[in-house]
């Protein structure tokens, strides 16, 4: 079964196509850092940001262990694909950051597991 994480900006409106849809809206927003906020949720700065929040260790955590409970059940009912939109208000850094690191945690499961980022493409 195929898993692709697709970041996303709300303010562009949701992926028509996602199976689930998770809002990270609520995290620390690296934006309003002048510093950081021409960058995405794939450099380095905004990795480390990111790493220093305990939210944001809490909600891949939370998203994750459901993910984990159910994408068995769609590879069980012969799914080819599952799709799982990640948004944020921009999609520049939160979704961007959340996308990238809940691939890191399903490709071993999920050999073909993919990132998307819909806003910088």
């Amino acid at each position: 079964m195929s898993v692709l994480f697709e970041s996303f900006a709300f303010k562009h409106g949701v992926p028509i196509d996602a199976d689930f849809v998770f809002d990270v809206r609520c995290l620390p927003n690296p934006y309003w850092n002048v510093e950081l906020r021409t960058l995405n949720g794939s450099e380095e700065p905004i990795i480390e940001f990111f790493e220093q929040e305990e939210e944001v260790s809490k909600m891949l955590l939370t998203v994750s262990t459901f993910l984990k409970t159910w994408l068995p059940k769609f590879r069980e009912d012969n799914r080819s694909y599952v799709t799982i939109a990640i948004g944020c208000t921009g999609g520049q850094h939160r979704s961007v950051y959340i996308s990238n690191m809940l691939k890191k945690v399903f490709k071993t499961e999920y050999p073909n597991t993919q990132t998307w980022h819909r806003e910088l493409n």
